[in-house]
């Protein structure tokens, strides 16, 4: 980031703080999606004043990551320990020097701890046995621990059934921004003074990603930000998405083909659909990387209303990989003014809606607020039906809805999700579509809740003669709650 300033992340801070007063060892273990500040987070909270520090190396031999962590040793202590060539030998050696350390309290941090761990190394098993054995038994200790390759944190260290079994003391997940700690961020670090309108431009390309949006030019209009930074002969993120996947999962191949499935069918797909759609025998396999992508904020697992859990629905939801597959990807050749060139474009319309409604998918939480029901249980759902033909020979178009809210309160509300640069107007042909297919939802789904229908929109609904299909709207504000 640009500048030590701190925006949002109190919940996570707040933790920290309260790990660093207890009176016991602590084994704090943050993860989270890549480029989402997890490093610049607890660097900028003990402001680089670790009693000792490692950051493992992408793609780097055991030989040169133990060499490289008894450098960092030997300097603290200012010791020389000679060859190691084992990570029990690295450890033990750390844990000496820990205990000599006269101070109330030891700050440790291991950053990348995934990259450390590599084939064969017996990293795991030497960090668990430093831990179990020396660590847990020194109340001053407190260990930070970070990954971004997420199912790594989850299964090897925070879920592990080894060493490490109930070991993590703390474990804390760190979401990408919310649209008003992107705003935030941009005021605060960037200097930006940007409308809702444009940050919410910006979201919808970069995401809350504090890395990429600190890539952003104060001094350029946004479009020419975007060609910089993705369209340029130089440009900075043009093989970013190539690296991301690369760098959290080892089969990046399998994992790319999945995202790419599912940008193509903005519906979402499920289960069955993908293993068809990518020719997959085994589902063991395909289970599994959407797991990973699941737990890595890439992907959105949706019930589907009324049919069975197979069925669930999973979505592309990273922002950042939706727009790398719509726009750049496979087009080496591309004008470098692109994005400045292309407004208006009916491709660009349609990208801007489906990440719109994206975008209100990971601000669940606002749309409850501004409903009133941010206390409410409710399950947030999808629905689709092709179109079918009653017994009595009646016939139905089906429909889709991409978000819709089952409440314990006997409702269900239905979202209509509109990116629109002026306030939304419904015409008598769109408010047929909405009656019809709200027939068609209860007819598939039997229920008998009442239905409400809400516009989430940009800039609100224009009265008219048919506005009154809605029974509330929400606007771009109330997402930046």
């Amino acid at each position: 980031m640009s500048e030590n300033v701190m925006v949002g992340r109190e919940r996570e801070i707040d933790l920290i703080n309260e790990r660093c007063k207890s009176g016991k060892s602590e084994l704090v273990a943050l993860y989270g999606r890549r480029r989402v500040g997890k490093t610049f987070l607890i660097r900028s909270m003990f402001e680089n004043r670790f009693d000792f520090s490692f950051t493992g190396m992408y793609h780097t031999p055991k030989r040169v990551q133990l060499a490289m962590f008894m450098s960092e040793l030997s300097q603290k202590s200012k010791k020389d320990y000679g060859t190691v060539s084992t990570w029990q030998e690295a450890f033990k050696h750390l844990a000496e020097y820990l205990s000599k350390l006269r101070k109330d309290r030891i700050i440790v941090f291991l950053d990348e701890l995934p990259w450390i761990d590599t084939h064969k190394s017996n990293f795991l098993s030497a960090f668990s046995y430093f831990w179990n054995t020396w660590g847990s038994t020194c109340n001053r200790l407190k260990l930070f621990v970070c990954g971004s390759a997420t199912t790594w944190m989850m299964n090897k260290m925070i879920g592990d059934k080894g060493g490490l079994y109930g070991r993590v003391t703390c474990s804390i997940y760190l979401a990408p921004f919310t649209l008003a700690e992107t705003e935030a961020y941009l005021k605060q670090v960037k200097h930006m003074e940007w409308s809702r309108y444009q940050v919410l431009e910006a979201y919808m390309i970069l995401g809350g990603i504090p890395y990429y949006l600190d890539m952003l030019d104060r001094r350029l209009p946004f479009a020419n930000n975007i060609d910089n930074l993705f369209f340029g002969r130089n440009a900075l993120l043009r093989r970013e998405y190539e690296f991301l996947y690369r760098s959290l999962f080892d089969d990046a191949t399998l994992y790319r083909r999945i995202v790419e499935a599912l940008a193509s069918k903005q519906r979402g797909l499920s289960r069955a659909e993908l293993k068809d759609m990518l020719k997959i025998k085994s589902g063991g396999s395909l289970t599994k990387a959407l797991g990973d992508l699941v737990a890595c904020d890439f992907v959105q697992q949706y019930a589907a209303i009324g049919k069975s859990s197979k069925d669930c629905l999973f979505q592309l939801t990273d922002l950042f990989t939706l727009f790398h597959l719509r726009f750049v990807a496979g087009r080496p050749g591309r004008d470098e003014r692109f994005w400045l060139n292309s407004q208006g474009q009916p491709a660009i319309r349609t990208w801007s809606g489906y990440a719109f409604e994206q975008v209100c998918l990971h601000h669940i939480a606002q749309i409850k607020a501004a409903l009133g029901i941010g206390g409410m249980l409710c399950n947030t759902c999808a629905w689709s039906s092709r179109p079918f033909t009653d017994s009595d020979g009646t016939q139905w178009n089906g429909g889709q809805i991409d978000m819709l809210l089952d409440r314990s309160d006997d409702v269900i509300t239905l979202c209509e999700m509109k990116h629109w640069r002026e306030p939304f107007v419904v015409d008598a042909k769109y408010a047929r579509l909405i009656e019809e297919r709200t027939a068609t939802f209860r007819r598939v789904t039997h229920t008998r809740k009442a239905i409400q229908h809400v516009l989430v929109s940009t800039y609100g609904l224009k009265s008219n003669n048919y506005s009154h299909i809605f029974q509330h709207q929400i606007t771009l504000d109330s997402l930046f709650a």
